[in-house]
């Protein structure tokens, strides 16, 4: 029985991991640390009761001190990172601050880490967005071309992880996800803010029309991916996650909107496109499958049914969040 320590912890993605990990991993336990207290039920989906779970409110940043010293007292044999400034589209202002988080942040704690002999593995959940627009599916190996800051960051502490693991042996492994959907994620991201704008009778901005193709996994799909990544995959490698075809931001709007019973058209209205915005994200997932036998098990149907019926259950709680991304330290 190990211990596993989710960083990121109270984001949905981590939520969702953390949910995994207590279902399948028959863990000692999972201990969840996260910049904020856990929000509401709505979107802590109530991890906070299960048995061999805690969380801690920690700022990666600010609060490192406090992090090292639950470590060391815990003595976690898996670290998996989701802590990061997230959403390229709002990188271009205060640039600075996901390499605050993203890089150097980072850097530091994973050289804090190479002193604790209780590690095991360290896992970084990365990003597709840092092979940049793509018209085939990218592979591990293809050039990094990151198009925004928060791409850029990201890109950054990859990089130093692979040096770090040559050089000095840090055990850790890179799985870099598609973009992933689930109950409990906040509502500037495009699927939960669809299904939102559904129950409600508000439109959807579709930005540039929808015609952006980008690559979707469920959340629990991912926490698969990290659990079969923890316990199979040799050390240093680096896995692309990602379903087997892109899909466009339209159709995915459209399959919300069959998943709620309403007309597209009655679902959103187009807007302009986002500054920087990417026209194809798409990966070729093939060695997470040859080395762990990994691969996507969700699909569209399920896993937007799930997010109508997450919504319909809380939309007293949904319907007044706020919908933009605050960049906070």
């Amino acid at each position: 029985m190990k211990k596993y320590v989710v960083l990121g912890g109270g984001g949905s993605f981590g939520i969702h991991a953390a949910l995994y990990l207590l279902d399948h991993a028959n863990p000692e336990k999972v201990i969840g640390i996260g910049r904020s207290p856990l929000r509401p039920g709505a979107f802590s989906l109530g991890i906070e009761k299960r048995d061999r779970y805690e969380y801690h409110a920690f700022h990666l940043t600010y609060e490192m001190d406090s992090i090292l010293e639950l470590l060391d007292r815990e003595r976690p044999e898996v670290i998996i990172n989701f802590a990061a400034q997230g959403e390229g589209a709002v990188s271009w202002k205060k640039s600075w601050r996901f390499f605050e988080t993203n890089s150097m942040a980072l850097a530091r704690f994973a050289e804090e880490l190479m002193s604790r002999t209780y590690l095991q593995r360290f896992i970084q959940i990365g990003t597709s967005e840092l092979y940049g627009s793509v018209d085939f599916a990218a592979k591990e190996t293809s050039p990094i071309q990151p198009t925004s800051p928060y791409a850029a960051s990201k890109a950054a502490f990859d990089m130093y992880l692979v040096s770090v693991h040559r050089a000095l042996n840090f055990p850790m492994n890179i799985i870099r996800p598609c973009n992933a959907y689930c109950p409990g994620q906040l509502l500037h991201r495009v699927i939960p803010k669809a299904i939102i704008a559904g129950l409600t009778g508000r439109k959807l901005p579709l930005q540039g029309g929808g015609r952006a193709e980008k690559s979707y996994i469920h959340a629990r799909d991912l926490g698969r991916a990290i659990y079969l990544v923890s316990e199979k995959a040799p050390l240093g490698t680096i896995y692309n996650a990602g379903s087997l075809e892109p899909t466009s931001i339209r159709r995915v709007v459209e399959l919300c909107a069959e998943a709620l019973g309403i007309p597209f058209e009655q679902l959103c209205e187009m807007a302009p496109d986002r500054l920087g915005q990417d026209a194809r994200y798409w990966l070729d997932s093939s060695a997470i499958f040859n080395d762990v036998g990994w691969r996507p098990e969700i699909d569209w149907q399920a896993g937007l049914a799930e997010m109508a019926q997450w919504g319909r259950a809380n939309i007293d709680v949904l319907k007044d969040w706020p919908t933009d991304y605050v960049l906070r330290a």
